[in-house]
């Protein structure tokens, strides 16, 4: 969350960020370190969509979901990733602000919004603060690391990685217009002048899956180093140069057990804190209303 090699001259280029993890893993153990890592990875997201849980000023003990709510959260998903969150995704956007309500209701219950009643996410924040003093880590030995490791390992091994270009015709994009575009680029015709080339530098493959598809991923793995290729991405036919690729590599336990324990110990605190807030749950009636499935 968001790289250069020689390219055929006529064709302009720009070089976009690599948003892929990389190996060392330190923007993801950045990220599991936070305390609030469970209710806010979604960040700017969710917070786009305050209004997905309507609270009733009437009944403090009763929560409304509207259909309303769940059009937005469609919508700022798919401005934030792209395209419309499945089924899957759509129920944990919503548990996980069905959670955050919980506990701001829970904060107001406890007077923690002295001061920071129009804060929603500092009483939220307070609240959360106060369930977790009352978790303790779980205890653990090798056996429990090492089959939490081997179920992880996505995490920890480094990917197949991918250097490839990519040019896209400004005007006709058909598969006509790209597989003639192609022959022209692999005869050494200089590219079109209106073409537009990105530049991808150690693309992680499940970055890649992402953004292009595994169809896509699959194709350009196999295609031959230096040979232009007309392939279909998600954005239509484009001219897809493979110019390497890069084997994974497994991780070894024994190298990374310090980041395996503090992931795993994240992610049981993580689990306990699920617990605790649903918990909360019991103590109030949520209503669904007229909620698009």
């Amino acid at each position: 969350m968001s790289p250069s090699n020689p390219v055929p001259p006529s064709i302009p280029t720009r070089t976009p960020n690599d948003t892929g993890p990389r190996a060392d893993g330190t923007a993801r153990k950045g990220m599991l370190r936070e305390p609030l890592f469970h209710f806010v990875v979604l960040g700017a997201l969710l917070f786009a969509i305050d209004h997905f849980i309507v609270a009733q000023k009437e009944d403090p003990l009763t929560i409304v979901v509207g259909s309303k709510a769940v059009i937005e959260a469609r919508q700022a998903y798919l401005e934030s990733r792209g395209r419309e969150p499945n089924a899957d995704e759509l129920d944990a956007l919503g548990k996980i602000w069905l959670d955050n309500e919980l506990l701001y209701r829970e904060g107001l219950a406890l007077q923690l919004d002295q001061g920071d009643r129009a804060i929603r996410e500092r009483v939220i924040f307070k609240a959360l603060s106060v369930i977790d003093s009352n978790l303790k880590p779980p205890p653990f030995d090798e056996q429990v690391l090492r089959q939490w490791f081997e179920a992880n390992r996505a995490k920890y091994d480094e990917p197949v990685r991918f250097d490839f270009l990519e040019a896209a015709l400004s005007e006709d994009t058909s598969e006509t217009a790209v597989r003639s575009f192609v022959v022209a680029l692999n005869s050494g015709t200089p590219g079109d002048a209106k073409a537009g080339l990105r530049v991808f530098k150690g693309r992680p493959q499940a970055n890649v899956v992402q953004s292009y598809g595994p169809e896509f991923t699959k194709l350009l793995a196999e295609s031959p180093v230096g040979e232009w290729r007309a392939l279909q991405t998600r954005e239509g036919w484009r001219a897809i140069q493979l110019q390497g690729l890069t084997p994974g590599q497994p991780a070894d336990f024994i190298a990374l057990r310090g980041v395996v324990l503090h992931d795993w110990t994240d992610a049981m605190m993580a689990q306990q804190r699920t617990v605790a807030v649903r918990a909360l749950a019991k103590k109030y009636t949520v209503k669904y209303e007229n909620v698009p499935k």
